[in-house]
């Protein structure tokens, strides 16, 4: 079996324990991943816990902003927190996008957590094949 170790994995989560969650002048970074598939540039992050409505999708020119709040399960009068260990707060991230995408066509999905941005590959960007003339296609006019 592989295992992936992190080092400073402890050491972050403490860092974020004692610099408490994230604010919306001061948000945390949110895990993601990106990849090329077909003809579209696909962008997911992780976001467990947080509701489709506290999601916020920006694009401004080639900057793409993702924001997100997990807010606080409420909770009854007579309940004690014996550990609390998932952060809360605001949770941002902002790519910068190529001028080889279409962002007027970028479609979001959020399922079970996990936020999926489906950016197209701008048609000025796709391979296409020129042909190339030859002296026998020129044809002479005359009048």
């Amino acid at each position: 079996m592989l295992m992936r170790t992190d080092p400073f994995r402890e050491l972050d989560r403490m860092a974020q324990q004692l610099m408490g969650p994230g604010t919306w002048s001061r948000p945390s970074a949110m895990a993601m991943d990106a990849y090329r598939e077909g003809d579209e540039f696909v962008v997911v992050f992780d976001l467990p816990g947080v509701s489709a409505d506290a999601i916020d999708i920006d694009v401004e020119r080639n900057m793409l902003t993702v924001r997100a709040e997990r807010r606080p399960v409420a909770k009854g009068h007579d309940v004690q927190m014996e550990l609390s260990e998932r952060p809360l707060g605001v949770f941002s991230r902002q790519i910068v996008l190529a001028d080889t995408l279409d962002t007027e066509r970028i479609q979001a999905d959020y399922d079970a957590g996990v936020l999926t941005l489906r950016i197209p590959i701008a048609e000025r960007a796709k391979p296409r094949k020129i042909s190339i003339g030859s002296e026998f296609d020129r044809k002479e006019i005359s009048g």
